[in-house]
């Protein structure tokens, strides 16, 4: 193996499906019990995990006057739940399916006195089956749940330095397991026409609520069973008039109007001789098509750097 496929590794999607379909699961189980405990933040913001430099994490979670982090640990294959007392359970990560994970999840919760219910029914995805009835998907293939983790670790690297060019209101770098996707999202400061909804197993309120804004958002898939191919996406919501016609950069991305977003393929940056410098391109070039089209005030949004004797006086 290469440096580069270290830094960069291969990631078909046919390799590793049903590993990806059970922890796709196992995400969303751990999401809602963010999702159930933690205070309602705009746009589901409060709901999301966030890339670690082992895994992936919910961040502190309330219970009480206690607080707990549930973390997926993709070195050692482990899901820790460690509390404010210093109380910890540990569930290794391995095959065995989404009811069992289920099972052991709420009975480490109810150990450490951290009981909670969520709703079972999974979110965005087609056909679903409740996580406590759910014995079909089992499959956890240790090198891909790695090999996405690190595709995650590069991704959010390079989301957070496009992230800094702005200075408007901007999501974080964020996980969302619903979607089963990396994604920063860059807001105009506007309102937007009311969300169509029709998100398969989502309330219709929380994606007009969630596309309450004008937005600008980028990120990372690693596929599915009807297209399985690991790429980077961007779209804008609403889409401004002439947005699919738009030329953006690299010239291997390209207009996806099922999805309604460009589309820049994973192995396109994998194999560059600089991927962080061809990731931020289509970064900044689809951002640029659609805040130029939609007319974002941009001079009030753009990146405003200290000057040195600020930086100097902070060091």
């Amino acid at each position: 193996m290469t440096k580069r496929d270290e830094i960069w590794p291969m990631l078909p999607f046919a390799e590793w499906q049903e590993t990806a379909v059970t922890l796709h699961m196992w995400t969303q189980i751990v999401g809602k019990i963010r999702l159930t405990l933690s205070p309602w933040t705009n746009h589901s913001w409060h709901v999301t995990l966030y890339v670690t430099s082992r895994g992936l994490t919910t961040s502190p979670i309330p219970h009480g006057v206690s607080t707990f982090e549930i973390a997926f640990d993709f070195i050692d294959h482990q899901l820790r739940i460690e509390k404010s007392d210093g109380a910890h359970r540990t569930i290794e990560l391995k095959p065995r399916s989404v009811a069992e994970f289920y099972r052991m999840v709420m009975e480490a919760l109810g150990d450490l006195d951290l009981s909670v219910g969520i709703n079972t029914m999974p979110n965005e995805i087609e056909n679903p089956i409740p996580f406590d009835r759910d014995e079909e998907h089992r499959s956890y293939d240790r090198e891909y749940a790695n090999r996405f983790w690190r595709v995650l670790v590069q991704t959010d690297r390079i989301f957070k330095e496009f992230r800094s060019r702005f200075c408007g209101k901007c999501s974080p770098v964020h996980f969302f397991w619903g979607s089963f996707d990396l994604a920063v999202t860059r807001f105009s400061g506007r309102p937007a026409p009311p969300h169509p909804g029709g998100v398969p197993h989502l309330p219709d309120e929380i994606a007009r609520e969630a596309y309450s804004q004008e937005v600008s958002s980028l990120g990372f898939w690693p596929g599915n069973a009807a297209m399985p191919t690991p790429i980077f996406y961007s779209y804008a919501y609403p889409e401004p008039m002439g947005f699919a016609e738009a030329k953006v950069r690299p010239d291997a991305a390209w207009y996806q109007p099922k999805l309604r977003e460009f589309i820049l393929p994973y192995d396109t940056v994998r194999t560059a001789e600089s991927p962080d410098e061809i990731l931020l391109d289509f970064a900044q070039s689809t951002y640029d098509a659609a805040s130029k089209l939609g007319k974002w005030d941009r001079d009030a949004l753009r990146e405003v750097k200290p000057s040195l004797h600020s930086a100097q006086l902070h060091s």
